[in-house]
C-alpha cells in the first residue's frame, strides 16, 4: 500500500437500555437460544475449515507445479474459503475468545512491504512503522525494534510468533486470510479503476523465477496455508460441546449470553462493517480501504457477513454441503414480546442483504468494489451507500430487541466515519 490515508479510531456508540425482569422469556427458552447459537458456530467454523483445508491442498499443487491454470485454482479455492468465514465474523464482539483470535486470521489492512516485494508507487517508509518494507522474503535477517532477527526459516511458528503485529504494529500482518490474498494476487496497482492484482505464477516457478526468492515465497504461501487450518482447527475446538467458547457462552445467567449475540450483531452491522469497512472508503473513495483488496473479492465478502448477521438472527445456518443448521433463536423471543418488532428487524435484514445482493451484482457485471467506491462514480457510490444505510437501519432495530428482551446495557461497536466524519480529514 501507499502511505496511509487517516484511520478512525473505533469510538463505542453507548445505547443504554433499560434492566428489567424475565417477562419477555415466558415463551421461548433463552438457553435454548445459546444452545443453537453455538451449534451455529461450531458449523461456521467447520465449514471455514473445510474449505481452508481445500485452499491449502490447492496451494500444495500450486506450489508442486506452478502455472496459470494452478494459479487459477489456487485463488478460486480462496474465494470458496471466504464464504463461510464472513458469516462467522457475527461471532466477534461478544465472544471474547473469538476477539482474542480473530486477529490471526483476518487482520485488515496490511502493509504488504513486510512480506514481499512491492511496486515503488507503495514507497520506501513509513513513520508509523519501520518494518514497512522488510521484505521478509527477499532477506534472512530484518530488524525489529532495533534487534536482528533471523528470519532464513519461514515457518508457521515463526509467522505466528515473530512476525505477526511484529513490533507491535496492527498493520504488520503475517497470517491469515489477507496475507494469503496478497501472496496469491500480489498488489491491485489499479486505482480505482478495473482489474485485480496480477501476481504471475512465475513468482513461484524456481526455473522461470519472477520477482526473486521464489522458494522462499513458496515457503512462505504453505506456512500461511497451514497456519489458517491449524488457527481454524482451534476455533472449532472452542465452540465443540465443552469447548472454551461454548462453555464461557453457556455458564452462568443466559441473559449475558443473549447480550453477547446481540452485541455482535449490532457491533459488526454498525461500527464495523458500515463504518470501517464500507463508509470510510466511501467519503475517501480510496481503494485501500478495501477489505479484500488484492483480489476484488470485497462484494462477497460485505455479502456474506450481512448474510451471517441475518442467519445468526433467525438461527438458522445452510451449510456448505447444503445441510440446514436451525433451532430457537433471538427472532423466537423476539417475536414473543414483539411480533411487529420481529417483523421489522427480519424485513430490514432482508434488505440489507438485498442491497448487498445488488452490489454483488454490479460487481459480477464487471465493475468491482473499489470502482464502486471511486470518487465521481454517483451509481456505484449510491450502491455502496444502499448496503450502508441499509445496516444502520437494522442496526437501530437491534437496539429496540435489546430494549424489548431487558437485557442489560450494550454497547455497539462505533466509527468516527458514521459519528463524526469530518474527523476522517483531518
Amino acid at each position: 500500500m501507499p502511505a496511509k490515508t487517516i484511520r478512525t479510531t473505533a469510538l463505542m456508540l453507548a445505547m443504554s437500555v433499560s434492566l428489567g425482569s424475565t417477562a419477555a422469556f415466558a415463551e421461548a427458552d433463552p438457553s435454548a437460544v445459546l444452545a443453537t447459537y453455538s451449534d451455529i458456530a461450531l458449523a461456521k467454523y467447520e465449514d471455514s475449515l473445510v474449505t481452508a483445508k481445500a485452499l491449502d491442498a490447492a496451494v500444495d499443487a500450486f506450489l508442486d507445479s506452478p502455472s496459470e491454470a494452478t494459479l487459477a485454482t489456487a485463488r478460486a479455492a480462496w474465494r470458496e474459503a471466504r464464504i463461510p468465514y464472513q458469516q462467522t465474523e457475527a461471532f466477534r464482539f461478544g465472544n471474547p475468545i473469538v476477539d482474542d483470535w480473530e486477529g490471526r486470521v483476518n487482520a485488515w489492512p496490511l502493509d504488504e512491504g513486510l512480506i514481499d516485494y512491492v511496486d515503488p508507487s507503495y514507497g520506501s517508509e513509513s513513520d508509523d512503522n519501520g518494518l514497512y518494507t522488510a521484505n521478509v522474503i527477499s532477506n534472512p535477517t530484518i530488524e525489529i525494534n532495533g534487534t536482528g532477527v533471523d528470519a532464513s526459516q519461514i515457518t508457521p511458528s515463526f509467522l505466528s510468533g515473530t512476525l505477526q503485529e511484529a513490533g507491535g504494529i496492527e498493520a504488520n500482518v503475517a497470517t491469515g486470510y489477507h496475507a494469503i490474498e496478497f501472496l496469491l494476487w500480489g498488489q491491485d496497482l489499479n486505482g480505482t479503476g478495473p482489474g485485480a492484482g496480477d501476481r504471475p505464477f512465475t513468482d513461484y516457478d524456481a526455473a522461470n523465477c519472477t520477482g526473486g526468492n521464489c522458494d522462499r515465497r513458496a515457503h512462505y504461501l504453505d506456512a500461511a496455508t497451514d497456519l489458517l487450518v491449524s488457527d481454524l482447527e482451534e476455533m472449532v475446538g472452542n465452540w465443540q460441546p465443552g469447548g472454551a467458547a461454548r462453555a464461557h457462552l453457556m455458564e452462568g445467567d443466559p441473559r449475558k449470553g443473549l447480550a453477547a449475540i446481540l452485541t455482535g450483531l449490532g457491533s459488526l452491522s454498525y461500527g464495523e462493517l458500515a463504518g470501517e469497512r464500507m463508509k470510510l472508503g466511501l467519503l475517501l473513495h480510496d481503494p485501500e480501504e478495501e477489505h479484500d483488496c488484492f483480489s476484488d473479492n470485497t462484494h462477497i465478502s460485505h455479502l456474506y457477513d450481512a448474510i451471517g448477521i441475518r442467519n445468526v438472527y433467525h438461527g438458522s445456518y445452510t451449510r456448505v454441503d447444503g445441510s440446514v443448521v436451525d433451532g430457537a433463536s433471538i427472532a423466537d423471543l423476539v417475536k414473543d414480546a414483539d411480533p411487529a418488532l420481529d417483523a421489522e428487524l427480519s424485513t430490514k435484514l432482508d434488505a440489507t442483504v438485498a442491497a448487498m445482493e445488488a452490489m454483488a451484482a454490479r460487481a459480477e457485471a464487471g465493475e468491482a468494489y473499489d470502482q464502486m467506491i471511486g470518487e465521481g462514480n454517483a451509481e456505484g457510490n449510491a450502491a455502496v451507500q444502499a448496503g450502508i444505510d441499509g445496516l444502520i437501519d437494522q442496526t437501530r432495530s437491534i437496539e429496540r430487541v435489546v430494549a424489548t428482551l431487558k437485557l442489560d446495557a450494550i454497547e455497539f461497536e462505533g466509527s468516527d466515519s458514521l459519528d463524526n466524519p469530518n474527523a476522517v480529514f483531518q
